[in-house]
């Protein structure tokens, strides 16, 4: 009988550690769109126990000798299972890191804080939450101190590593302190040259969810995303969870504002694509995932913003949109729609926010949740200085806690770290995005017929088929021709916004 290898057996644990984490993922997303509210103890404590079960499979001795007779090995791997060996390296080092009763105390200590979440924003009464926030942030440096120590990382750094991996402080404050640059000038002349224009026609509802549901589904399968492999449900807070291949998309909808839940389906439709896309034959090691946040941000604007957006695609879809809620056919011209959904506006809500003013609200929680994790902001103090710092950057102040800092997940979840993947992939899709258009010929055209096809299957060649293979600047490089590269992005702003046709 022959003995599986060290990188076998490091394989299988991994694939067994992926499927403890699918079914954490499964629970959380039935916490967030299907659990009654009095069930959400017990899944703070299945949530816990999944956590340490996985934790423990990581940090087992047998791992580490395993991982040291493997990398001996490492002539004999391709590529993909070298990459997929360090990969495996840089995830034992993280989590031996970090104590198991951190680990649980966590799990638990976020669960907990995102159901008062809930409540609080409803109520708008941030006291509610602190607490529970205290104990988050409490324990969240907690483990940015520990993975530093083990990463040889500043704190927060050690925390951005675990959602961008290789992006750090260091790589994104110069961009964003350009981009403050870039916003000072830009926003006013943007400002002006909108209001030059004629004013936008908003179509008249009332839209029935239903519809809104209806149309959603079919705009999202016509992207690319197969029914058999995905569900369209509803949350608080959109978004996208699940595994590849039962992909989880959830939604709000207004039925005084379709725009609201279809551009956000489009959104998640985006992420969904890219996990639908990884490469099966890696699935569930390290190396088949994807390639960190930024790039899955990269891919939900690429569709939202970059595609759906475009003059061409709302050519077509304005002819939907008319079809399935009727009434006057004026309001759905894609020139009325362009203006519409192109529209700037300095707001108060992140998920609101268009394109050029967006990275502020980016910009200002990178900054805030730097300082939390450093001590030089309390938790207590963290309102009034949210609120100060959307008036430093984009001259409005929030009524309310619901309009400020209650408005996002992210922090009452446990997510630090996370925020920087937004902006860098809104930057990643105009460069990709720039790059299709060179080498796809006729994608403007097909998506003038509602046909993502062309995009898709470039977008899956050269981003979602990579996996983890590569690291973020490097895939971008291939992808693109140079790696990460602001200027797109403002390109796209200008070309968008600054001219005196929209593009």
């Amino acid at each position: 009988m022959t003995h599986p290898s060290a990188y076998d057996r490091l394989r299988q644990r991994f694939e067994r550690m992926a499927t403890i984490h699918e079914a954490s993922a499964m629970l959380g997303w039935d916490a967030s769109a299907m659990m009654p509210a009095g069930g959400g103890q017990a899944r703070g404590d299945q949530l816990a126990v999944l956590a340490s079960l996985a934790h423990g499979l990581l940090i087992e001795p047998q791992v580490s000798d395993d991982l040291q007779e493997a990398e001996q090995g490492k002539p004999q791997l391709d590529v993909w299972q070298a990459t997929n060996l360090k990969l495996m390296r840089q995830a034992h080092i993280r989590a031996v890191a970090l104590p198991p009763d951190l680990v649980e105390a966590q799990a638990r200590a976020n669960s907990a804080c995102e159901k008062i979440w809930r409540q609080a924003r409803q109520t708008s009464d941030f006291a509610l939450v602190r607490p529970a926030l205290q104990e988050v942030v409490k324990l969240v440096r907690e483990q940015a101190q520990a993975l530093g120590e083990a990463l040889s990382l500043a704190p927060h750094d050690a925390l951005m590593d675990g959602f961008q991996p290789g992006i750090y402080s260091a790589d994104v404050t110069p961009v964003f302190n350009a981009y403050k640059t870039y916003l000072k000038e830009a926003l006013p002349r943007a400002e002006a040259l909108q209001a030059r224009r004629p004013a936008p026609v908003m179509p008249q509802g009332p839209f029935p969810t239903a519809l809104q549901e209806t149309l959603c589904r079919s705009l999202s399968q016509r992207a690319g995303l197969e029914a058999d492999h995905s569900r369209l449900d509803r949350s608080t807070h959109p978004f996208c969870g699940g595994i590849p291949t039962d992909v989880r998309i959830t939604t709000r909808y207004d039925e005084a504002n379709f725009a609201k839940s279809l551009l956000g389906v489009m959104h998640e439709t985006g992420h969904a694509l890219y996990e639908r896309g990884l490469p099966t034959a890696y699935a569930r090691q390290p190396v088949g995932y994807a390639a960190g946040m930024a790039a899955h941000e990269s891919q939900s604007l690429i569709i939202e913003m970059q595609a759906c957006r475009s003059n061409a695609y709302l050519g077509w879809l304005g002819q939907e949109l008319h079809s399935t809620f009727k009434g006057d056919a004026a309001p759905y011209q894609a020139s009325n729609l362009g203006r519409l959904w192109r529209r700037i506006e300095r707001g108060f809500i992140r998920v609101d926010a268009d394109e050029m003013t967006y990275p502020a609200h980016v910009i200002m929680r990178f900054e805030l949740e730097q300082a939390l994790i450093s001590g030089d902001l309390q938790v207590a103090d963290l309102p009034a200085a949210w609120n100060e710092a959307l008036h430093a950057l984009l001259g409005i102040t929030p009524p309310d806690d619901a309009h400020g800092v209650l408005q996002d997940i992210h922090w009452y979840d446990g997510l630090f770290g996370y925020f920087p993947s937004y902006t860098l992939g809104a930057m990643a899709a105009a460069q990709l995005m720039a790059a299709a258009r060179r080498q796809v010929s006729g994608l403007d055209a097909a998506l003038g017929q509602g046909d993502f096809g062309p995009l898709l299957g470039w977008l899956r060649t050269n981003v979602h088929e990579k996996g983890s293979l590569l690291g973020f600047n490097d895939l971008m490089r291939q992808a693109t021709g140079q790696p990460l590269d602001a200027a797109y992005f403002e390109a796209h702003l200008d070309a968008r916004y600054l001219a005196d046709k929209m593009a």
